[in-house]
């Protein structure tokens, strides 16, 4: 076997091993969020009740992560060299397998993929308190709705591009509207290509949602003024508006090779890897550190009274956050109660002689809530109310 040959197969298996992780940290999140969800009503957490509020949108996003890698396994040009699976298929029929690769990963998985991500970041913004199952299926009915679009173009592109080009345009290179390329040396093998204006119009869809991404970010990052959170913001805006159209910019740079070649490979190898990155930075920020979050502020709870040691203590905890638990922004929205400050998490433990105060000031105060001579702690995780400031 040629060595081009088998560094391709190579990058092959790599993406096979890639997609498993992200199936399994897919499948850890959904599991851990099953988890949090029985944590909250077993033990009658209703404070973060609030916060699990978009779980059937964040396993939406899994979902649809998690179909576009099985769709990028099954592109692989692994499967039809040298007698392997598709190999065995008909030419018509790995064509077909080639378009509906093209309509089911860049008609449909990316661009909800992308949708859900942004309506994740826009929840944080939400005015209107617990994000209940109607915001969800609401949400995900929108999410359908706006990528409607991208499908229909990409079946036209499909379907009756080819056509086209074979009743009035028949100079319109292949390379635009073709979905498959048979090997020169043996055309009984469709391998999988990028047609040229799929690529156009899916890289005018994320051009409109990168913008409007940027728009959503500045409105966030305005509440933020955790320093940690904020990484958090500006580590999913750049790898969303950096990673999503690198993709769009590897995939159109793909027709430049023939299909079949190292150059291909290595290019397509690329932009899966570009988008799954992607894919995974979205699944640990807005699936996985919310809810670990969430079950922190138990931990913390269950902490207080341990050192309290006296059943006569009252630990209230007053949740002021947004729909993605407490890890972006404030919902501006609610009004916390006189002794919290807006857009903290405040536990407060109360003795006869004297007062401890301990504070996990995540967003931007309108005023100090802490009493006086209390230290003032900014950030995440807690620091111990010993420590004070200068820990």
């Amino acid at each position: 076997m040629p060595v081009t040959r088998s560094i391709a197969d190579a990058l092959g298996v790599v993406t096979i091993c890639l997609v498993a992780v992200l199936v399994l940290l897919g499948l850890f999140c959904i599991v851990y969020s099953f988890y949090f969800r029985s944590r909250i009503h077993g033990q009658g957490l209703v404070q973060l009740s609030y916060f699990s509020g978009p779980w059937i949108i964040r396993i939406t996003y899994i979902f649809f992560a998690v179909w576009w890698g099985i769709g990028e396994i099954i592109r692989l040009n692994l499967w039809r060299r040298n007698g392997r699976v598709f190999d065995a298929l008909t030419f018509q029929w790995q064509e077909n397998v080639c378009k509906c690769y093209i309509i089911s990963n860049l008609g449909f998985a990316e661009p909800c993929l992308f949708l859900t991500l942004v309506f994740l970041l826009r929840a944080s913004l939400q005015r209107s308190g617990t994000l209940s199952r109607k915001w969800n299926v609401k949400t995900a009915g929108f999410v359908l709705l706006y990528c409607f679009p991208m499908f229909i173009l990409q079946l036209v592109v499909i379907l009756i591009g080819p056509k086209y080009k074979r009743d009035h345009n028949p100079k319109l290179p292949s390379y635009f509207i073709e979905a498959s390329s048979s090997q020169q040396t043996n055309d009984d093998i469709a391998f999988c290509t990028y047609p040229l204006l799929s690529t156009i119009f899916l890289g005018l869809f994320a051009t409109v949602l990168t913008i409007y991404l940027f728009w959503l970010g500045r409105q966030i990052l305005h509440l933020v003024i955790n320093k940690g959170l904020q990484k958090r913001v500006y580590t999913l805006i750049f790898s969303i508006s950096s990673f999503f159209p690198l993709r769009v910019l590897l995939l159109g740079l793909s027709v430049l090779s023939d299909p079949g070649r190292l150059v291909f490979d290595a290019i397509a190898f690329l932009a899966f890897l570009s988008l799954l990155c992607c894919a995974g930075v979205g699944i640990c920020l807005l699936v996985y550190l919310p809810i670990a979050d969430s079950l922190s502020l138990r931990t913390l709870q269950r902490d207080l009274e341990a050192r309290q040691g006296t059943s006569d203590d009252t630990v209230s905890l007053i949740t002021n956050l947004s729909p993605l638990e407490g890890s972006l922004v404030s919902s501006p929205g609610r009004n916390s109660s006189g002794s919290a400050k807006r857009g903290s998490i405040s536990f407060r433990t109360m003795e006869k002689d004297e007062s401890g105060f301990v504070e996990l000031s995540l967003f931007d105060p309108s005023q100090h809530s802490s009493p006086p001579g209390s230290p003032r702690l900014l950030g995440w995780p807690m620091i111990p109310h010993a420590q004070g400031r200068g820990s």
